[in-house]
Parts: C-alpha cells; sequence; structure tokens
C-alpha cells in the first residue's frame, strides 16, 4: 500500500479533539524528559484555550498531518507581539513555534521535517525574519532537527525549583 502524506490546515477549535489528543501525547513525551511537565489532565482547558486565542488574534497556523487519512502529526506557530522592549535587532513580526510532535510510530518518515518546513514557508511568505522555538535541553532528537534545520543556541534557560 502506498504511504500518503497529506498537511492540511486546520482551525484548533473546531479539530479540538485531534489537536488535543496528540497535545496529550506531546506532554507525555516531554514528562518522560522532565519530570516538572504539567499533566495535560490539568492544563487541558487553559492551554487550548491559549492556543485558539494565539490562532484568532495572532495569525496562527496549525497544520496537521495525516497519514492514509490518519492524524498523526502536527505544528504549531503564531506571530509574537511586537513591543519596544527587545535587546535584539528588530526586523518585524517573529515568529514562535510553540508546539510540535509526530506520534511515535510514524517517527523517521520525515512528517515533522515536512510539517516545519510548511509552517516556516508560510510565515517566511509573510515577511518574517526570525523563528523562536523553545525545546527542552535533553531532547537530543529535537535539537539534532533543530541543528539541521539552521537554528541557533541563542540562550539556555537555567532553573530553580524551590
Amino acid at each position: 500500500m502506498e504511504t500518503i502524506i497529506e498537511i492540511i490546515p486546520v482551525q484548533i477549535a473546531v479539530h479540538y479533539q485531534v489537536i488535543s489528543g496528540l497535545m496529550h501525547q506531546l506532554h507525555i513525551n516531554e514528562h518522560s524528559l522532565h519530570d516538572k511537565t504539567a499533566s495535560w489532565h490539568e492544563i487541558e482547558t487553559s492551554y487550548m484555550r491559549h492556543v485558539i486565542k494565539m490562532q484568532d488574534e495572532c495569525e496562527g497556523l496549525c497544520l496537521l498531518a495525516y497519514l492514509n487519512n490518519i492524524p498523526v502529526g502536527f505544528i504549531f506557530g503564531y506571530l509574537e507581539e511586537e513591543d519596544d522592549s527587545r535587546i535584539e535587532i528588530h526586523e518585524g513580526k517573529e515568529l514562535y513555534i510553540s508546539d510540535g510532535f509526530v506520534m511515535e510510530e510514524y517517527r523517521r518518515m520525515g512528517i515533522y521535517r515536512m510539517l516545519n518546513a510548511e509552517l516556516e514557508q508560510h510565515y517566511i511568505n509573510k515577511g518574517i525574519k526570525r523563528i523562536i522555538r523553545f525545546t527542552l535541553v535533553n531532547n537530543i532528537n529535537m535539537r539534532q532537527f533543530l541543528d539541521s534545520e539552521g537554528y541557533m543556541v541563542t540562550r539556555l534557560l537555567y532553573e530553580k525549583w524551590l
């Protein structure tokens, strides 16, 4: 059987159950890498409300990947609010890629790379000059992906839990 990967822009509010289900899997994965990651059950309502708001108010784009008509991954980004408090050179709106995930059994097929490329191109066409994203320091696979895509580490976040 031929493998058909299709990437479709979706409204998170309309595809709530699918996106929330994938976000849940993302949070399980992140919790395995960092035990301070909140459980999805505790944050689902507020986090989903946040991403829906960012999609509606900040030119957000959510792409959903289907493999043979099965939703297997997603990526979501939105434009950061502009203000004058930045310390970097400012060249206009910036893309913040806040979430992305491909189900484990569908990894190593280029799906995340396809999602990322399509999301970036969408915003490059809108004129953005900077893309910002975070990943956990011990998420080696994502760090290798980001390195291969031309991202650079520019800041490190240090935490002290009391």
